[in-house]
C-alpha cells in the first residue's frame, strides 16, 4: 500500500459527496473478525480529494473506490486510499469490493485495472450463499535486505537480531508494493509489539516500504503474521493480502514453498480480529493466488 499521493481534505469534502459506502471485513465469515475496508461501486464523479476525504471519513486502513465500470465484460477501475494517501494496491480492500460486486451482479470472474497493474479475482458463492474470493497478484519479488534496513527498522520495533528466525532472512518483498518481511523466532516475540509509531513511519518512507510483514512459521505451511501500517495512519492491519501475496513470492524466492504450493496464513489474533489468508504459487508463475472470504458489516 505504498503511497502515491497525498492531500488534506477539507470540510467540503466529505462521505456525504456519495450515496452510499459500503462496509466489509475481508479475509473472514465473521462479522466481529478480518480487516475492514470502505467501498464506493460508484465513484466515478468523485475526484482524488474527495476520495481521501471519504476514506479518512470511515476510518479504515483503506477503502476501495469503483472509478469505471463495464458490467457487460465485468471490468473495473479501482483505486485505494488509506486515511492518508492513495496507495497502489490492497489486497483486503480488492477482496471486500469483490465480494460486493458478486452479491450484486453475480459471482465469476472480475478484472481489476489498479494503479498497480491488472488484478483478477474469481469469486464463488458456497453451499450457505457465503462468497469466498480468490485475487491473482501482480509478479511478485524478493531480494534481501540491507543490514541498515533492518537495524533501524528493528530498533523502531525494539526487537534484537537474536529475536528473529535465523532460517528465514529478513527480505524486502514486493506483491503490488514493498514489505519488509521480518521472521520472529517465536510466537511470544510476535505477540509483544510495541513500536515507535513516529520512527517507524519516517523508516518506511524513507524505503518505501507499505507494511513491516512480521511472521512466525508454526508450520512449512502455516503462518501468523502481524503488519504494522503507520505510513497509512493505522498501528497495525488485521489481514494484508498484498503483504500475503509478497510473502508467498518470498517463499518461493528461498524455496520454501511447500510441495502442494499452498501457505496459510492467520493475522490480527493479537488484535481480537482473527483474518485467514490462503496463499498458493502455481507452477512457473510469479504470481500468487490470495484468497479469502468478506462479509457485510455495520458502519
Amino acid at each position: 500500500m505504498t503511497s502515491t499521493a497525498g492531500t488534506t481534505p477539507t470540510a467540503a469534502t466529505t462521505a456525504s459527496a456519495v450515496t452510499d459506502v459500503l462496509r466489509y471485513t475481508a479475509f473472514t465469515s465473521d462479522p466481529d473478525g478480518g480487516n475492514p475496508a470502505g467501498v464506493v461501486l460508484d465513484a466515478a464523479r468523485l475526484d482524488e480529494q474527495q476520495m481521501l476525504a471519504i476514506a479518512a471519513e470511515v476510518g479504515y486502513s483503506e477503502t476501495a473506490f469503483v472509478t469505471a465500470r463495464d458490467e457487460q465484460q465485468r471490468r473495473f477501475t479501482l483505486r485505494y486510499f488509506s486515511p492518508l494517501a492513495e496507495v497502489a494496491f490492497c489486497g483486503h480492500a480488492t477482496v471486500a469490493v469483490s465480494v460486493a460486486l458478486a452479491e450484486r451482479i453475480g459471482p465469476g470472474e472480475l478484472v481489476f485495472d489498479t494503479p498497480a497493474g491488472e488484478i483478477s479475482v474469481a469469486t464463488v458463492a458456497d453451499g450457505h450463499g457465503a462468497v469466498r474470493a480468490t485475487l491473482t497478484s501482480v509478479p511478485t519479488r524478493s531480494r534481501p535486505a540491507q543490514d541498515a534496513e533492518v537495524d533501524a527498522t528493528l530498533a523502531a520495533l525494539g526487537w534484537a537480531r537474536a529475536d528473529l528466525d535465523a532460517t528465514l532472512p529478513p527480505h524486502v518483498a514486493f506483491g503490488g508494493n514493498d514489505h519488509l518481511v521480518l521472521a520472529a523466532g517465536s510466537r511470544a516475540r510476535l505477540a509483544d509489539l510495541d513500536y515507535d509509531f513516529e520512527t517507524l513511519t519516517g523508516i518506511m518512507r524513507q524505503y518505501g516500504w507499505t507494511t513491516v510483514h512480521l511472521v512466525w512459521r508454526e508450520s512449512d505451511d502455516r503462518y501468523h503474521a502481524r503488519d504494522p501500517f503507520p505510513v497509512g495512519g493505522v498501528v497495525e492491519d488485521p489481514a494484508t493480502g498484498a503483504a500475503a501475496a509478497a510473502f508467498g513470492g518470498y517463499l518461493r524466492t528461498l524455496g520454501l514453498l511447500p510441495a502442494a504450493g499452498v501457505v496459510a496464513i492467520r493475522q490480527g489474533e493479537d488484535m481480537g480480529r482473527p483474518s485467514d489468508l490462503l496463499v498458493e504459487a502455481g507452477p512457473d508463475d510469479a504470481r500468487m493466488r490470495v484468497t479469502g472470504h468478506a462479509v457485510p458489516i455495520a458502519g
